[in-house]
């Protein structure tokens, strides 16, 4: 009888250490919940408008630094011969708190091109990018990171190709 108890610890033993590292894994990770910051959002094709851009709470906004903990790094060029805008993601330090990331790119032709990376579907994951069509002129991207809840403006650009 006593070999019959002796199991029976055991056992109860092994579920409870499964069960406490279960809770401990979904108190750590983060949250799949985005912060809506009261901006439309924009369909997955991107939103083209032929208007000169109003004015906009976010276009008023310094270039931020994120945080140290949260820093993830995003590169923006400008390629030829297309003159297509890519934004390439790199992941860093922070890349498990961001939540996405949205591009905002005023044309020389007067468009206005808004995209989240991924079209906003799910995290940001390194090598992620988003490549829209740009100008021969000078073509103004700016570069939004939510991180925790927080969005910040990261970059703020005019972009040209240079000529030979």
């Amino acid at each position: 009888m006593q070999g019959i108890s002796m199991k029976t610890a055991r056992i109860l033993i092994v579920l409870a250490g499964v069960v406490l590292c279960t809770f401990a894994a979904g108190c750590t990770s983060p949250t799949g919940v985005l912060m809506n910051s009261g901006t439309a959002t924009p369909s997955p094709q991107g939103t083209v408008s032929p208007d000169i851009p109003t004015s906009t709470p976010e276009a008023s906004l310094p270039v931020q630094t994120l945080p140290a903990e949260q820093y993830v790094d995003v590169q923006l060029t400008k390629e030829r011969p297309d003159y297509s805008i890519h934004l390439l993601y790199n992941g860093g330090k922070g890349e498990v708190s961001i939540q996405n990331i949205f591009l905002k790119a005023t044309l020389s032709d007067g468009q206005v091109i808004e995209q989240y990376m991924n079209d906003n579907q799910r995290q940001p994951r390194r090598g992620d990018e988003i490549i829209i069509k740009g100008t021969r002129g000078s073509d103004r991207v700016e570069v939004y990171v939510t991180s925790v809840g927080q969005s910040y403006k990261v970059l703020d650009k005019e972009l040209l190709v240079n000529r030979l």
